[in-house]
């Protein structure tokens, strides 16, 4: 996975991320400037993570 320095993150956007080892698939219920809270859809608990720590995702493009 890479990302892209100056790509944006929104609500609403779905990213594949990588947490704990497992690449897990999620989406940005709340972006601000700083932070973004992501839900897995896995039943568990949404959970917030600061930009700096997404040192490896994917943002899902759906015109690509």
């Amino acid at each position: 996975m890479t990302t892209i320095l100056d790509e944006r993150i929104d609500t609403g956007d779905v990213l594949e991320v990588n947490l704990n080892g497992d690449v897990i698939t999620t989406m940005v219920l709340l972006a601000t400037d700083e932070f973004a809270i992501l839900d897995a859809c896995d039943g568990s608990t949404p959970f917030v993570v600061r930009y700096d720590e997404l040192v490896e995702y994917r943002k899902y493009d759906p015109a690509a």
